[in-house]
């Protein structure tokens, strides 16, 4: 019986033409054999299962196959890193090193997962790595170029390897299912070129296990069934149903897919890439970035011609909300469960609003004008048309806020409010009392508001209008003088309330109030403890004798 080997090994490229999606890195290594140009050190980094390693070895064979024995093997050394990784592994490669080669003309060593030297076993190597013989050369391969020590980076000419693109991975499980006679279908190997996440090695791994699964006719369930992928039909009715606001059924279908054996936050992250890809269906310049095949690729193109750019983005920030909770959500099945239903409530929500906005813009529209009417006719009536005026204007507004808001709603719990208060204001005499009123009577009632606040316990604001009198400086326009900013900002927050009592205790509507800073009052104010200390000073001077001598500071 013939020993089974892995599909990675037995189509393991031996030639640099053979090697799949490094196109950029394998031409440069062939111009560089071409050219004799070819570097002392390298270092081959990238993610696992891009061809790392075969390039490295597909470059110490062309290099030395100009001899036409086969002895030139022996030039190549290859070691792995992650487990001889202390200093005395590398003084054995550098005391090989020292010996020229036998056959060829270059001794190629291959050092794997660099990065897991210890930090003395990289200072061992730096000297041998900066000055090689002439026919040594060494190829570092790594993961994590991260962890390689800036001497060794500075001493090699690194090379980037990409992860491997779904479409090239695709063509070689296509070539190598044809050469074993293996029936799959289109959606099938795409799946498994799309699970492996750019690595060849992986992909060709899922490959010979799903020969093994289904007995050598890979198709698209039995893909799904053993890579515990849920199928894109899912999101796609998850996203019909909360187009529909269908929380009921959303919930059944999370059900369903818990039943299955996925968890919220595999639903969720699917979800996510899911409505990611609608998002970039939406442009036909971001079409490209759809990473499908063609018959998904249109049905996102569909369903994206039925959802709204703010839809989707807003479903976008609730499922990253959800996925990024997960994990510390002491309720997992019942926070997704949440995302769903706000999902489905999106549109309710957005409708709600418009009509809040509606109703508020033509209640505004309608109090405008009539407000204007009211302006326009308010002089040419007597004192009893005006009463009369108002008073058709306050009923006026309670229909208009009746007609536009209804039912139970918080708006309309908000409108009802507002149209008792407009009902309260037909008992209230509306209308503008203009009494003329002299300084004595000014300064009497702004002595009353004094002592009502420091009653109420506003000290600062009471002491702040006993600095000044107030003046009429002409008609109804008051003037206050204070002796700094700071004063005047804390009577600025006040104005409201002094000016409503102004205006009811003198009977005159049209009342305002001018606040001022006269700066050279306020330089006549101590504030700061070297002006107090300074004041002190001059009427006694033996304080700056005592503080000198005791050592004192302010």
């Amino acid at each position: 019986m013939e020993n089974f080997i892995v599909s990675a090994l037995k189509y393991r490229p031996d030639s640099f033409e053979s090697v799949v999606g490094q196109n950029s890195i394998t031409k440069t290594l062939e111009n560089a054999i071409l050219q004799n140009k070819i570097p002392q050190a390298m270092l081959f980094c990238g993610p696992r299962g891009v061809g790392k390693t075969t390039c490295a070895r597909i470059l110490a064979k062309q290099i030395n196959n100009e001899n036409e024995s086969s002895d030139f093997s022996y030039n190549i050394f290859e070691l792995d890193a992650a487990s001889n990784n202390g200093v005395d592994d590398i003084r054995n490669l550098i005391d090989q090193v020292r010996i020229p080669p036998q056959t060829g003309n270059y001794k190629v060593y291959i050092i794997d997962e660099v990065h897991m030297l210890s930090g003395q076993a990289f200072n061992a190597f730096l000297k041998t790595l900066e000055e090689p013989p002439k026919y040594a050369i060494f190829i570092l391969a790594t993961t994590e170029k991260h962890k390689v020590i800036p001497t060794i980076l500075s001493r090699c000419q690194i090379y980037d390897f990409k992860k491997i693109e779904i479409s090239d991975i695709k063509k070689h499980l296509e070539l190598i299912a044809k050469k074993e006679n293996i029936t799959h279908d289109d959606d099938s190997l795409f799946l498994i070129a799309n699970k492996s996440d750019g690595a060849l090695r992986d992909a060709l791994s899922i490959f010979d296990r799903l020969v093994n699964f289904t007995n050598g006719n890979i198709t698209k369930d039995l893909v799904y069934k053993n890579l515990n992928i849920l199928d894109h039909d899912v999101y796609f009715r998850a996203t019909e149903l909360i187009l529909n606001n269908d929380i009921t059924n959303s919930l059944l279908l999370f059900n369903e897919i818990n039943n299955q054996g996925f968890s919220g936050q595999h639903f969720i992250d699917g979800l996510c890439l899911h409505f990611r890809d609608l998002l970039v269906s939406k442009s036909s310049e971001t079409h490209m970035l759809i990473d499908q095949n063609i018959n998904l690729k249109k049905r996102y193109l569909d369903q994206s011609k039925l959802i709204d750019l703010d839809f989707i983005l807003s479903s976008i920030n609730l499922i990253e909300e959800c996925s990024f909770k997960y994990k510390n959500s002491k309720n997992q099945r019942l926070l997704t469960e949440i995302c769903l239903m706000k999902l489905c409530s999106i549109k309710n929500i957005e409708l709600k609003k418009k009509v809040k906005i509606l109703s508020k813009s033509e209640i505004i529209k309608s109090n405008t004008k009539t407000s204007f009417d009211l302006k326009n006719n308010f002089e040419k009536n007597t004192v009893e048309d005006k009463e009369t005026l108002i008073e058709n204007n306050v009923n006026k507004n309670e229909k208009n806020i009746e007609k536009v808001v209804s039912g139970l709603s918080i708006s309309s719990l908000k409108a009802k409010k507002k149209i008792n208060t407009l009902k309260n204001e037909k008992s209230k005499n509306s209308i503008y009392n203009e009494f003329e009123f002299d300084n004595d009577q000014l300064q009497k009632s702004w002595i009353k508001f004094q002592k009502k606040i420091n009653k109420e316990g506003r000290k600062n604001l009471a002491s702040i209008l006993s600095i000044n009198k107030p003046e009429i400086i002409k008609d109804n326009l008051i003037g206050y003088t204070l002796t700094n900013n700071t004063n005047k900002l804390e009577l600025e927050k006040n104005r409201v309330d002094l000016l409503n009592f102004l205006k009811k205790d003198l009977k005159n509507d049209k009342i305002l109030l001018e606040i001022r800073v006269n700066k050279l009052k306020e330089k006549s104010f101590v504030y700061t403890p070297s002006e107090k200390y300074d004041k002190l000073k001059k009427l006694n001077p033996n304080i700056e004798i005592l503080r000198k001598e005791f050592k004192l500071n302010l």
